[in-house]
């Protein structure tokens, strides 16, 4: 359960309903889901954040989708349900298969595993790899 409740377009303030319509405008929709409704209790948060992530998020050297599933990665790596589940529904939309998805999941359990193998064993990194 949020600490915070979760504010309709009625309970916010202008500042926030405007990055509210900033998202509605470059998302193409009329959602604008629960973790921007959290954050618009502090609408500095919200605007820097959202801010933040059209930037991150825009096409750039890396594509849409490869973004969306590189955050569904690290979102699995920390354990946040809500970025798993939002950032697959955004993956999904941009065109990642269940099998994507389950090789996804995969290099991410690897990864998690060998690091832990290596954090625990103290392995020195090769020369070659400096």
């Amino acid at each position: 359960m949020t600490i915070v409740p979760i504010l309709d377009d009625a309970a916010a303030s202008p500042e926030a309903r405007a990055v509210f319509d900033d998202i509605r405008k470059t998302r193409n929709t009329d959602f604008v889901n629960n973790f921007w409704r959290a954050l618009a209790h502090d609408p500095v948060l919200l605007r820097r954040t959202w801010e933040s992530v059209k930037e991150v998020m825009a096409p750039g050297a890396l594509d849409p989708l490869v973004k969306e599933m590189i955050y569904v990665a690290v979102s699995a790596t920390n354990n946040c349900e809500y970025c798993i589940r939002s950032h697959t529904a955004s993956a999904r939309a941009k065109g990642m298969t269940d099998e994507m998805l389950m090789e996804l999941i995969a290099v991410v359990g690897m990864a998690n595993e060998t690091n832990r193998l290596v954090n625990g064993l103290q392995v020195p990194v090769d020369e070659a790899f400096k």
